[in-house]
Order: C-alpha cells, then sequence, then structure tokens
C-alpha cells in the first residue's frame, strides 16, 4: 500500500475515533449508552449493565489472544516443527533431519530451494550440557534460543570462522563451565534449534558436510555416539504454526516446560483468563475456546497485514521501489533501544524461520541478505493468474550467489506446482548480452523466452518472493546496483 494511501486511512481512522470523542465529551456517562469503537455500551448509576460486562470481558480477551497470538509466533514455529520432526521422521533429541530436495523442504516457511538444510530440536533437560560439533566448510548456521534468538552464529559467520569446531550448550539450569576447546553458549530456554544450511556448490560435497556435523551429551564426549542423520523422504509436513484451538494447546505445553523470562511476565498474565497458566492443565471452557479459535483468525490475518504491508520506517530498500528488507530486526535480540520490536518480529516469524548474526546482511562479503517483494511496479499484490518478468541488472552485488524464490502467500511455503519455485546464479540460465538475466512467472511458459528463467505460479493464489543475496558486496550496501520491481506483462 502507498504511502499517500496509508495515510488516509490513518487520518480517516483517526476522524473517527475523535468525533466519538468529542461526541460523548471524551467521559463515560453517569447513565447512559456510550457508541464506542467497540459498540455500545450502556451504564447505569456509572455502573456497566450486565450485558455491557459480558461484552467487554469478551472484547477484554478477544484483544489480549490476538496480542498474545502474535506474541507467540517464534516459539510456535519451533514447536510446530519440533513436533514435526519427532512424530512424522521419527527423530530423536539428538537426531537431526536434512533437507535436500524440493520435496522435503515443502513444509519449511520460505526455504532456500537452493542449499540443503540440517536441523535438529534438543530439549537440554533430556540430554544435559550438549555439544554441537561443527566441521571444517562453506556452512552457515547457529543454535538458538526456542524464541528464535541466537545464542551463537556457526560456520562462516561464527566463532568458528568455517574453519569447524565444537560448541558447548548450557541449559537454563546447568552450572557455568568453561572447557578449553569449546565455544560456550547458554540458553535461557530449556529447547533449543540448531540450524545449519551447507553452502557448497557441489552437492556431493555439501551433503559429507552435512553428514559430518555431530550432537552429543557433553557427559559422553570421550566416546561421542554417532549422530542419526535422517531425511524426509518424501514425507508430508508442515512448519506452519498451528491453526485454531491446536494453537493455544501447544503454546501451554512449552509454557510448562519453559523457565518464565521476565521479559514476558506481562504476557503470562493476559493468558490466565484465557486458561493457560504456567503449572495447571488447560481446560479451556466453551466460551475460552470460541474466543481463542476465533482469535488464531483474527491474529494470523493481523500477522498477514503486518507482514506483506509492512509500514516500518526505512523498510525500503531502494526509495520508490517495491523491495523490502524482509528481515527487518534491529539486533538478533529482537530487542530495540526501547522496546521489543513486536510488529517487527511478526512480520519476519509469521514468514520465516531463524535469526543469525549472518541474516542480519551487516558484513560485506558474508552471510545473507533478504530482500522481499509482494507487489508489483504498479503496486498491485502480485498474482498468479498473471504473467511478470524481473530484470536483474549485470554484476549482482554478491561474493557467493543470488536466488529468487516463490512462495504461497498463505502457507508461506514453495508455490506447489510440482517444480522448484526458484532461480539463481548457481543454474543454468539464459543471460542477456549485457550479463543482465531476465526472469519470468506466470501460470504459462512466456511465448519464445527460455523456460530455465520460468518459473510457474498458481491462477487464483497470490504469491511474494525473497530475492536473496548471498555474500552481499559493497554495491548493495552503498544502494548503487538496483534492482527494479517486478512488472506484470501486458
Amino acid at each position: 500500500m502507498k504511502a499517500v494511501q496509508q495515510k488516509n486511512l490513518f487520518a480517516a481512522a483517526f476522524t473517527c475515533i475523535l468525533s466519538i470523542s468529542t461526541a460523548q465529551g471524551q467521559q463515560l456517562p453517569t447513565t447512559g449508552v456510550v457508541n464506542s469503537l467497540v459498540g455500545k455500551l450502556t451504564f447505569k448509576n456509572g455502573y456497566p449493565t450486565d450485558a455491557t460486562v459480558l461484552k467487554l470481558f469478551d472484547d477484554i480477551d478477544m484483544q489480549r489472544a490476538t496480542q498474545t497470538y502474535l506474541w507467540a509466533l517464534p516459539l510456535m514455529a519451533m514447536h510446530q516443527w519440533q513436533n514435526e520432526q519427532r512424530d512424522k521422521f521419527g527423530a530423536g533429541n539428538l537426531d537431526y533431519v536434512d533437507y535436500f530436495t524440493f520435496t522435503d523442504k515443502l513444509g519449511l516457511l520460505t526455504a532456500n530451494a537452493t542449499t540443503p538444510y540440517i536441523m535438529a530440536f534438543p530439549n537440554l533437560k533430556e540430554s544435559g550440557p550438549l555439544v554441537m560439533e561443527v566441521p571444517p566448510g562453506p556452512t552457515a548456521g547457529g543454535v538458538t534460543d526456542f524464541w528464535q534468538r541466537p545464542l551463537s552464529d556457526s560456520g562462516q559467520t561464527g566463532p568458528d570462522k568455517g574453519k569447524g569446531g565444537k560448541y558447548l550448550v548450557l541449559g537454563p539450569d546447568d552450572p557455568d563451565i568453561k572447557p578449553e576447546g569449546y565455544f560456550v553458549v547458554r540458553s535461557p530456554t530449556v529447547n533449543v534449534w540448531m540450524a545449519h544450511r551447507a553452502l557448497d556448490p557441489d552437492p556431493v560435497k555439501a551433503k559429507a558436510t552435512a553428514a559430518a556435523l555431530r550432537l552429543y551429551p557433553y557427559s559422553q564426549r570421550d566416546n561421542p555416539p554417532p549422530t542419526r542423520h535422517l531425511t524426509p523422504d518424501g514425507r508430508r509436513w508442515s512448519g506452519m504454526q498451528p491453526h485454531g484451538l491446536a494453537y493455544w494447546e501447544g503454546l501451554s505445553k512449552v509454557i510448562d516446560e519453559e523457565p518464565i523470562l521476565e521479559r514476558d511476565r506481562m504476557m503470562f498474565g493476559m493468558l490466565q483468563p484465557l486458561g493457560i497458566e504456567k503449572g495447571k492443565p488447560f481446560k479451556p471452557n466453551d466460551r475460552q475456546k470460541k474466543i481463542l479459535s476465533g482469535a488464531t483468525l483474527v491474529g494470523e490475518a493481523m500477522a498477514r497485514t503486518i507482514g506483506y504491508a509492512k509500514r516500518f520506517e526505512g523498510v525500503k530498500v531502494w526509495p520508490g521501489k517495491q523491495w523490502d528488507i524482509s528481515l527487518y530486526l534491529k539486533e538478533t535480540t529482537q530487542e530495540a533501544p526501547t522496546h521489543t520490536q513486536l510488529d517487527e518480529r511478526t512480520s519476519w516469524f509469521y514468514e520465516a524461520v531463524g535469526v543469525s548474526a549472518g541474516m542480519m546482511g551487516r558484513t560485506v562479503g558474508a552471510g545473507q541478505v533478504y530482500l522481499e517483494a509482494s507487489r508489483d511496479r504498479d503496486d498491485h499484490w502480485l498474482d498468479g493468474s498473471k504473467s511478470y518478468r524481473l530484470r536483474v541488472p549485470p554484476d549482482a552485488p554478491v561474493a557467493q550467489f543470488w536466488s529468487f524464490t516463490v512462495y504461497d502467500n498463505e502457507s508461506r511455503c514453495f508455490v506447489d506446482t510440482g517444480a522448484p519455485p526458484d532461480r539463481s546464479s548457481r543454474d543454468n540460465i539464459a543471460k542477456n548480452a549485457d550479463g543482465s538475466v531476465d526472469l519470468y512467472f506466470g501460470p504459462k511458459p512466456p511465448t519464445g523466452k527460455p523456460m530455465t528463467n520460468w518459473i510457474k505460479t498458481i491462477p487464483g493464489k497470490g504469491w511474494f518472493t525473497y530475492f536473496r543475496l548471498y555474500g552481499p558486496t559493497q554495491a548493495y550496501f552503498d544502494r548503487s546496483w538496483v534492482l527494479p520491481d517486478i512488472e506484470a506483462l501486458k
């Protein structure tokens, strides 16, 4: 949505609020009716009527449920994926699951189709202090807590600098130990996420690097057991946060497992009237079930709006263009100097999973940058029924490679057309004489254009895209290289 349109909407909303406030004198009547933004509120002798009490408590609980839905998005993505690996793939507490193929990655939020992913979700209460052994070679990744806050990068942007090393992960209650030869980190949560990508362009070498990743208890360091690596093997799975009452059932379970962090105490207070309280079973009554189920719909609608119609100051990469910085957090901690970045966190974790220092796109020649577009040059939402073109200018600012991926705007996973929705500079794609690349998108191949440069979309469905820069170079940081907007073909 254009800035002018947003300004007009905000002005209209403010005028509406002002007129209501002015008409009522900005004060509740002793006896009478208020036509408020949440409907009619009736008072008698200063007290709300019984009907108003019921209505306001429903409104209070609905508002709290939608906001706690947004707050819990990063946590519930981890919970969902952990369950999928254990229940569908049979992964144990210290097993990795390797995602190599397009089919295996179909459940992963905004995955890159180019590089393999290797994931584990250990519970530190089960393992005790845990060793994550990273082999030398081109890898990117690290370990985060269950709120997806990085404890440490690993690989090229980690302390091992791509030379490999051993990381010792301590749980919230483990004693402090600093053994020689380990990079030691402490998690504030019991559950953690180990996430890696193998970046070698040779698939044989990438698989060998993935297989060398190891997890084992520190107590077994002298004779560590082998680490199992499993694969989805074509089984369907979903990394999307749960829908309906399942969202709150999962949240209640995780809250019981995890320590209460000082940052989240107010949110825990908001959850109690909804039937979610640490140390107590989740047994919502019919009224709570109705509110919670409805809140997941409204909460997801809010998250989708926050993500695809980003209104953050400075989020545009180039003035006048549709490209946004998708990972728009000030810090990997999700904290700004005066507040926690709730909307920025919502935007990213509704669409994606994972944060690391390397993913923040702040190091020349290393790490990654994620640019996002959901609208075309004419400011229309991208439509799977229409055909589009994007010209990638020559000399893309990358030390490694670039990739362009198309996602379903509802699932946030690959557009599932049976073919990889991804093209990268590593692919055998046709180039123009000046070194630029024309990419095409639409339900049918473009007439007279190379099929290697076409990504299929689905009529009746919207889509959005990430343009990734691996190893962004100076021309990106000084904005001297500019990516044009996606343009609709007439």
